[in-house]
């Protein structure tokens, strides 16, 4: 029996965005490394990934590829194909990263 490999997109509604976080450090600069138990801030920053059709977010001027910051427990997290994305809406984005 063949394997069926299924291909998804997203496609986010309205003035949102999908957002791929940043991955934070295993290790403190001092060379530290942190374990899986610890409570670790959540990643504030992120690359955008998708872009809805809303009106704010295309004067905003954020694209797909910019790096943005955002508010750190803003948007709605969730898994696809294994890769951790959040959706957030056009006023959680603090900045755009140059």
């Amino acid at each position: 029996m063949a394997k069926q490999i299924s291909k998804f997109s997203i496609k986010p509604l309205g003035d949102r965005i999908v957002v791929s976080p940043v991955q934070e450090a295993e290790k403190t600069k001092s060379g530290i490394i942190l374990p899986e138990t610890i409570n670790k801030e959540k990643p504030a920053q992120g690359k955008v990934v998708a872009i809805g059709a809303g009106e704010k977010i295309k004067k905003s001027g954020v694209k797909k590829g910019d790096e943005v910051v955002f508010e750190k427990y803003a948007g709605a997290e969730f898994k696809l194909n294994g890769v951790e994305y959040k959706i957030l809406k056009e006023d959680e984005v603090l900045a755009i990263l140059e």
